[in-house]
């Protein structure tokens, strides 16, 4: 299960600047669709690595993916693969003044929590007042930027941002899902709330939960009149690809979400109606424990960059179907005009740069093993997840290169709970995994290499598991956010980029697609390239839910 969140095209950093800085839209009426519902179900097959704890905490960044877009909802549905077009959806419209520093949401009428009870303001006041109290639930690192919110009469919610922050639109009113203020004022620690039984705004409720399967069931009182017109959802568990991709080849699921070797001969050929769409929108990478004392030496870093054969993981362990990355952490073609000239060759495959770069540095071998000046051996475990087949057929592969200009790595194959428990709280030396990325490659970046999003080692990281810190990065990241002028957003993306080459606080190995298998013997309606109304995998949020409200029986 890879949770990514939205990417955009070229345009959405265009639109950061323009379109988010408007005056605002209202949404059309009526919902996605009309007409009579029909009963229907949905099963999902969306490989995660381990059995369902029944938690569904949208603010636990280990679980969000089971209820954001779902049951909790967003303020504004932003959709980076239509150039990160904006549809108020719990807010009818919004607007920027004061500079762009100050963004008043309209709070949608005639809206209901699902227990029955009116959603109004006061939720979306209480929400993000919630996430300042208890910073380990702000996942976005929202109140880096934010001053305060408040409610403005009965039915408005005033944004004040400490300075003009228009991309941080996609942060606050895309991606922090909103909480019912009647239930989460009564509960003792956030944080460590499972919120066992969700009472959201979305089109579904959580009907039952098993370690083994989740089942949705539609709402009734949901806001978008005559949607959804699935009945039901199934979402099974799986520890690993193999059973997950049985079931979308056998037609026993219609939704998937993973990687599936050979896809051409085990799904494609088996029905006219198995389709895939792969759009990339971010990087899989080896996060450094930059706290490491070995790892935080930078040749062991830039030997490492150099050893691996990117296009060789590419072929071998994801048969082509996510392209190599470059050390920018840029993807390309997806932000190829924000790349700069020549920065993609940097770091390119050159094993015996590898070794130079060591011995250059007073690394001696002895028995195939570089090590330090002071005798410690470039000797490293690598944590991934074990029910990933691909990431784990991409790491020996890297384990293969490394070994060959003598640094050694051990991976340990982990289930995903104690993966994420590992990479969140630093307890790691390498890590090979994702950031979530989102609309133009400053916001990946930002994941990677701003500190206000990462913590002490044994605290959660939002993001930047890596723990790299630097005062002129933090204010490059500032700057950006601070800005409307494309040209100024571009010159820093191009310093970040620099610093990934110059620095490398992580290595991006390959880019990171939307895996997206569909099912259209039964049910229409679903995202297709040419029509990319949403991201398509299931474990986008809140994704999930706009790809639910269009999805129909045939006939």
């Amino acid at each position: 299960m890879r949770r990514m969140a939205v990417v955009g095209t070229l345009a959405a950093a265009v639109l950061a600047a323009s379109a988010w800085a408007g005056a605002g839209t209202s949404a059309p009426r009526g919902g996605l669709a009309a007409g009579k519902a029909s009963a229907s179900s949905v099963t999902i097959s969306n490989e995660s690595g381990t059995t369902w704890t029944c938690g569904f905490n949208p603010y636990n960044g280990s679980v969000n993916f089971l209820s954001f877009g779902t049951v909790y909802e967003e303020l504004v549905f932003v959709n980076a693969l239509q150039s990160a077009k904006a549809t108020p959806w719990l807010a009818s419209s919004y607007r920027w003044s004061n500079h762009n520093r100050t963004l008043t949401f309209t709070i949608r009428k005639g809206v209901r929590w699902s227990d029955g009870k009116p959603f109004g303001a006061a939720d979306v006041v209480f929400s993000f007042d919630l996430l300042k109290k208890h910073p380990a639930l702000d996942l976005n690192a929202d109140w880096s930027v934010l001053r305060s919110v408040t409610q403005v009469g009965a039915s408005k919610v005033a944004f004040t941002f400490k300075t003009s922050a228009v991309p941080y639109f996609y942060y606050i009113a895309g991606a922090t899902p909103i909480v019912a203020k009647h239930v989460w004022a009564s509960v003792a620690n956030p944080v460590t709330y499972t919120d066992a039984h969700p009472v959201g705004t979305g089109p579904y409720t959580m009907s039952k939960c098993s370690p083994q399967v989740i089942v949705f069931q539609k709402n009734p009182g949901y806001w978008q009149r005559g949607v959804p017109k699935i009945q039901t959802v199934y979402y099974p568990s799986f520890t690993s690809n193999d059973p997950a991709n049985q079931e979308l080849a056998d037609d026993q699921a219609q939704w998937g979400s993973q990687f599936i070797p050979n896809i051409k001969g085990y799904y494609l050929s088996k029905s006219p109606y198995h389709h895939i769409w792969f759009p990339p929108v971010a990087n899989v990478s080896i996060f450094i424990n930059l706290t490491d004392p070995v790892l935080s030496a930078l040749p062991v870093r830039q030997a490492m960059a150099y050893a691996i054969d990117r296009a060789r993981v590419s072929q071998i362990g994801e048969y082509g179907y996510e392209p190599p990355s470059n050390q920018t952490g840029i993807v390309s073609p997806t932000y190829k005009s924000w790349l700069p000239a020549g920065a993609a060759k940097k770091f390119s495959y050159n094993p015996a740069k590898a070794i130079a770069t060591l011995k250059a540095a007073g690394y001696k071998e002895s028995g195939g093993v570089f090590h330090t000046p002071s005798g410690k051996p470039l000797s490293f475990t690598i944590v991934n997840i074990g029910g990933y087949s691909d990431w784990v057929a991409s790491v020996q592969v890297i384990q293969s290169e490394l070994s060959a200009v003598g640094i050694k790595i051990q991976p340990e194959n982990l289930s995903s709970t104690t993966y994420d428990a590992d990479i969140y709280n630093g307890k790691f030396q390498l890590a090979y995994g994702a950031e979530t990325g989102g609309p133009a490659p400053y916001y990946e970046l930002r994941q990677l290499l701003y500190s206000k999003n990462t913590a002490p080692i044994g605290q959660t990281a939002s993001s930047n598991y890596e723990r790299f810190s630097d005062r002129k990065v933090d204010a490059l990241i500032d700057a950006y956010g601070a800005t409307t002028s494309s040209a100024l957003q571009h010159s820093i993306v191009r310093k970040l980029a620099a610093v990934m080459t110059s620095r490398i606080p992580v290595i991006p190995v390959t880019e990171q697609v939307d895996w997206y298998q569909y099912n259209t013997k039964s049910i229409t309606g679903w995202v297709t390239p040419s029509n990319p109304f949403a991201q398509p995998a299931a474990y986008n949020t809140p994704d999930i839910g706009v790809m639910l409200l269009h999805l129909r029986p045939k006939g």
